[in-house]
């Protein structure tokens, strides 16, 4: 019997990074310009977050998943609250909140990143479970990375703070609103910062302030002292 001729092995070269990169004329496979999923208008980043200061506080906002219905009902809100209060870390802390239809609003702050990276998916974990099942769904509830603004300045936290408390004026420009309403499904009851005293004078509202409260308060000089030099917040303000 003839002796199998054996195929010549091809000599393996090493490739550079940037050759492997590089597409080969009418050859499939490798990185192509353009190429992958097309970025969704509105996704978040997933460059690496930087590094901050324990004492920085961040806005955190996260995106509910399409076709999910409005998470700001009173059923829904007790879930919600008790997710905040157990989520609560000695690394990890939110301070204030409001639950809209499609996204929720935080201010939150962590020892490092990985600490805002670890209490988030803590609490996207808590939320997904529950809400989940109370809305008898299956799925993702959060299905982008959470984005994360770092407040560096007095007036950038009390912006944040205000745009978050009163978030619900901001998407709702034409409604009319009373002279003292907090927004029922937010953080305001427990807010301390607001220029007059919160005005019991509905039973939604002696409901509200009777509950436990959810938040930690801030122990950051920012979220504390700082922000409020540029004047305590006020029931009729409404987000730029």
């Amino acid at each position: 019997m003839a002796e199998r001729r054996r195929a010549a092995r091809k000599k393996h070269i090493q490739l550079t990074l940037d050759q492997a990169r590089k597409p080969e004329p009418g050859k499939h496979g490798g990185w192509r310009p353009g190429a992958g999923r097309p970025k969704q208008p509105g996704a978040v980043s997933h460059d690496t977050r930087p590094n901050e200061r324990a004492d920085i506080p961040q806005h955190v906002t996260l995106r509910i998943a399409d076709g999910v219905p409005s998470l700001a009902r009173e059923g829904l809100m007790k879930i919600i609250r008790r997710a905040i209060k157990q989520s609560q870390k000695r690394d990890f802390k939110v301070h204030e909140f409001n639950v809209l239809g499609n996204h929720l609003h935080l201010i939150t702050t962590a020892a490092r990143k990985d600490a805002l990276s670890r209490g988030t998916a803590g609490l996207e974990v808590r939320l997904a479970y529950r809400l989940n099942s109370a809305l008898s769904r299956s799925g993702k509830l959060f299905p982008d990375r959470y984005h994360a603004r770092y407040l560096h300045t007095p007036r950038e936290v009390r912006n944040a703070i205000r745009y978050v408390l009163l978030n619900r004026k901001h998407h709702d420009a034409e409604k009319k609103y009373a002279r003292f309403w907090i927004d029922p499904y937010s953080s305001a009851a427990w807010f301390d910062g607001w220029a007059e005293p919160i005005r019991a004078d509905a039973p939604w509202k002696r409901d509200l302030v009777r509950l436990e409260r959810p938040t930690e308060k801030p122990t950051v000089w920012l979220l504390t002292t700082g922000w409020k030099r540029h004047g305590l917040l006020r029931f009729d303000e409404r987000p730029g």
